[in-house]
C-alpha cells in the first residue's frame, strides 16, 4: 500500500489538477460524511494533492473490490435460503420437518453438519466423510513422519551438544591446570634466564681465555704442525740420540778421573765438540723431515 501511496511528481497540467483536486474533495466528503464529521482544511500543494489522489483511487478501488465480493456473497446467501426452503418443502411434505422430528435426531443431525463443517466437505454423503478420513490420515501420517524426523534430528543435536559440553568441560578443566603450572613455569623460565646469564657470562670467559691461550702459544713458538703424532716421533728421536750420547758422556767421565792434561783436553774437547754438532745437525734433520711428511 505505501507503493501504491507513494507520491509522483510528474509535470501536472492546470486542468489535470483541477480535476484532481475536484475528486480528492468529492472522496474526502464521502468519507467524513460517513463517519458525521467535517473535512478538516489544508492547503493544497501538488504533493498533497497528488497523495490524496492516489489514497482515493486506492480506497475507491478497494471499494469496488468488497462490493463485488459482498454481491457475490448476497447472491449466494439468496440461493441458500432459496434451497433452504426447497429442502424444508419436501422434508415436511415427507413427514421429515424440524418441529416434528426427535431431539436426539435433532442433536444427531446437528453433530453430523457440525463434523461436516469441520472436515470442509459440502455434504454429509458417507464417501464424503470417507475420503476426508482419509485425508486427515494421510495429513497425520505426514504429521507423525516429520515428528519422527524431527526427534531423530534433536537425538542428533542432543549428541553433539552433550559432546560440546564434554568438550568445554575438558577445556576448561584444561585451562585451569594451565593456570596452576603458569606459576612453576614462570619460575623455571626465571631459573633458566638466570643459568643462560652465566652460561653467556661464562662463554665469555672461556672465549677469552681461549685467546689468552693462543697468544701464548703464539708467543712461545707453536704451531699448528706440532701435532701429537709429529712430539711422539721426536720424542722417540730424543731416546735415540740419548743413547748414542750416554757412551760419549761416560768416557768424558773417565777422561774426569784421569790427571789434568790441557793438551789432552783441549782435544777431547774438541772431538766432543764436534760430536755434538753432528748430532744437533741429525736432531734439526730428523725435525725437518718429520715437519716435511706431516704437511
Amino acid at each position: 500500500m505505501s507503493d501504491n501511496l507513494s507520491p509522483v511528481k510528474p509535470p501536472i497540467s492546470p486542468t489535470d489538477s483541477k480535476s484532481r483536486i475536484t475528486e480528492v474533495n468529492a472522496w474526502l466528503t464521502s468519507q467524513f460524511e460517513s463517519a458525521c464529521k467535517d473535512v478538516p482544511e489544508f492547503e493544497y500543494t501538488a504533493r498533497s494533492i497528488t497523495y490524496l489522489h492516489n489514497l482515493a483511487s486506492l480506497s475507491q478501488s478497494h471499494t469496488q473490490s468488497a462490493n463485488i465480493v459482498a454481491a457475490d456473497f448476497r447472491l449466494k446467501a439468496s440461493e441458500y435460503r432459496s434451497q433452504a426452503a426447497r429442502v424444508r418443502e419436501i422434508l415436511e411434505s415427507v413427514g421429515l420437518a424440524h418441529e416434528s422430528l426427535p431431539s436426539n435426531v435433532v442433536s444427531s443431525a446437528q453433530v453430523l453438519a457440525y463434523v461436516a463443517n469441520l472436515l470442509n466437505i459440502r455434504d454429509t454423503e458417507l464417501t464424503s466423510f470417507l475420503v476426508a478420513m482419509g485425508d486427515i490420515s494421510l495429513r497425520k501420517t505426514g504429521v507423525e513422519e516429520e515428528r519422527a524426523k524431527v526427534e531423530k534430528e534433536s537425538k542428533v543435536l542432543l549428541h553433539y551438544t552433550r559432546k560440546a559440553i564434554a568438550r568445554l568441560t575438558y577445556l576448561k578443566r584444561t585451562l585451569a591446570q594451565l593456570e596452576a603450572e603458569v606459576g612453576l613455569n614462570e619460575k623455571c623460565m626465571e631459573n633458566w634466564t638466570t643459568n643462560l646469564a652465566v652460561m653467556a657470562s661464562k662463554e665469555r670467559q672461556y672465549l677469552q681465555q681461549q685467546n689468552n691461550f693462543k697468544a701464548l702459544l703464539s708467543h712461545v713458538g707453536y704451531c699448528p704442525e706440532l701435532s701429537h703424532g709429529v712430539l711422539a716421533e721426536m720424542a722417540e728421536h730424543r731416546k735415540e740420540l740419548e743413547k748414542k750420547t750416554k757412551p760419549i758422556m761416560e768416557s768424558l767421565r773417565s777422561y774426569q778421573d784421569l790427571p789434568p792434561d790441557k793438551t789432552l783436553a783441549a782435544l777431547a774437547i774438541e772431538d766432543k765438540k764436534r760430536q755434538f754438532v753432528a748430532a744437533e745437525k741429525y736432531l734439526e734433520e730428523i725435525l725437518q723431515s718429520a715437519l716435511t711428511t706431516t704437511n
